[in-house]
């Protein structure tokens, strides 16, 4: 029988296991070697995470004393609602644990975050080519129809 499944937030003792599905989350999306992010943002986005003050939030997976996947989250304010938003920004398995529920695990537990938080929706993005993730996601949240701009400033 597998051990239980644990989603916690991190804590500073976490940075090491953490690092690495980080890493991973970045390769996946093509941060890497020559174009992976500056050690200095990593630092930085860690930093936050253990900041009280932040409205940046991590939590972790684990099992059997293994991090297994991360999500990222954070919550702002929005025109539309009087009600914060919470944006989960990051989230990723390690590629041996997908399809094992801890994805769907990460999520439900930032509903639970988001709705502690009296935050009224909340929302991520994906690439369109990370199809295996949206098989997930069409079955925890549904599709908003709007589509992503941005400039690189």
């Amino acid at each position: 029988m597998a051990e239980p499944l644990t989603i916690r937030y991190v804590t500073d003792r976490d940075f090491a296991a953490w690092k690495p599905l980080w890493d991973g989350y970045n390769a996946f999306y093509g941060r890497e070697g020559t174009t992976a992010l500056p050690e200095a943002i990593t630092l930085a986005t860690w930093t936050r995470f253990l900041d009280t003050a932040e409205p940046m939030h991590a939590l972790v997976a684990e099992r059997s004393g293994q991090l297994l996947g991360l999500a990222h989250f954070l919550f702002h304010r929005t025109t539309t609602s009087t009600s914060d938003n919470c944006y989960m920004q990051d989230l990723y398995t390690t590629e041996s644990s997908r399809g094992t529920g801890i994805g769907r695990a990460l999520i439900e537990r930032v509903y639970t975050e988001a709705k502690k938080a009296g935050a009224g929706r909340v929302y991520w993005q994906t690439h369109e080519t990370n199809t295996h993730a949206m098989l997930l996601y069409d079955k925890v949240a549904e599709k908003s129809g709007f589509i992503v701009y941005r400039k690189l400033l």
